[in-house]
C-alpha cells in the first residue's frame, strides 16, 4: 500500500534522527518535523543531480561533433538525467501527498506506524545488531554507511515484531536502498536480508 510505503519511509528518516543514538526523548512532532525535512533535502539532492546529467549531456551536444562515441556518451547523460529526474519526481508526488495523508482522519494511525517501527528499533538495537552480524559472513553491520545500517535494522524489526511477510520486507528494504544507499549498499542489504529469511526459516 502507498500510505505504507511511506510511512516506512518517513520510519526511516526518523531513525536517522538519533543521532548518535544516545540522546533523550524527542517529541514525536519534532522527530515527524525533522524527517519531513530530510526527505525534502534528499528530493532536492536528487533534482540537482538529475540536472548536472542533463548539463553534462547539453554540453557534450556542443562540444562534440557527434562521432558514433559521442552520440553514445550524451545518450548515456540523458538516460541517466532523465532517470533520475522520473524517480525523484515520483518520491516528490508521494511527499506531497504525505502532509495531506497525515491531516486526514487516519493520521493518528500513520504516525503511530511509523513512530512505532523508529522506536522498536531504537529499543531493540544491540540485538537487533546481533542477529544482523551473525548473517554478514566477514563484514559487521557498523562498517557500512548509517542509512544502510537502519534499512536492515527496519526491514528486521518489521519482520521479527510486526510479522510483515519476509518478502515483503525485504523488497521494500531494497527499495528504501534504491533511493537513499548506492549500488553497492543495495546488493549488500538484498544479500543481508536473504541471508537472514534463510537462517530464520531453516
Amino acid at each position: 500500500m502507498q500510505n505504507r510505503s511511506i510511512a516506512r519511509e518517513l520510519a526511516l528518516l526518523i531513525l536517522g534522527q538519533f543521532n548518535d543514538r544516545a540522546a533523550g526523548p524527542v517529541p514525536a512532532d519534532q522527530l515527524l518535523a525533522q524527517a519531513l525535512s530530510s526527505l525534502n533535502s534528499h528530493l532536492r539532492e536528487g533534482l540537482d543531480r538529475s540536472e548536472q546529467e542533463l548539463q553534462q549531456a547539453q554540453q557534450s551536444l556542443l562540444e562534440s561533433e557527434l562521432v558514433d562515441g559521442e552520440v553514445v556518451r550524451v545518450r548515456e547523460h540523458l538516460r541517466q538525467g532523465l532517470e533520475r529526474a522520473e524517480q525523484v519526481l515520483n518520491r516528490l508526488s508521494a511527499s506531497l501527498e504525505l502532509p495531506r495523508l497525515l491531516m486526514l482522519a487516519d493520521q493518528e494511525e500513520l504516525r503511530a506506524w511509523a513512530l512505532g517501527r523508529a522506536r522498536a528499533v531504537f529499543q531493540a538495537q544491540p540485538s537487533l545488531d546481533q542477529r544482523i552480524d551473525a548473517v554478514m559472513e566477514g563484514w559487521r553491520l557498523g562498517r557500512l554507511p548509517r542509512i544502510d545500517q537502519d534499512i536492515l535494522r527496519l526491514a528486521v524489526v518489521e519482520i521479527e515484531q510486526f510479522k510483515v511477510p519476509a518478502a515483503v520486507a525485504c523488497n521494500e528494504a531494497v527499495e528504501l536502498a534504491n533511493r537513499y544507499s548506492d549500488e553497492a549498499g543495495r546488493r549488500m542489504i538484498n544479500g543481508v536480508l536473504r541471508r537472514y529469511t534463510n537462517a530464520v526459516q531453516a
